[in-house]
């Protein structure tokens, strides 16, 4: 059974995922790391070693390393409320 976070973090997650204005690559980073650590935890792994992007977003989730998933799910859904908000 999903709990009310959860349905908060899907529920924002769908929102900016469908977003039509582009967003700014440290904003973008925020986002991947808040749902990688969300979703994986401390769990680290990177695909592509020696591509600069992946390098990027690797750092930007070992960043997070250490916070509880249900922060990362709510920092994420913080960050997507600002944005959505902006965005109107």
């Amino acid at each position: 059974m999903k709990s009310h976070l959860d349905t908060q973090f899907n529920d924002a997650f769908y929102k900016i995922s469908t977003l039509r204005k582009a967003l700014a690559p440290d904003i973008m980073l925020k986002f991947y790391a808040y749902n990688k650590q969300a979703n994986f935890g401390n769990n680290f792994s990177i695909k592509s070693a020696g591509n600069v992007r992946s390098a990027f977003k690797f750092n930007a989730w070992m960043q997070l390393k250490g916070m509880p998933p249900e922060e990362a799910k709510k920092e994420y859904i913080k960050l997507a409320n600002t944005i959505l908000n902006i965005k109107k």
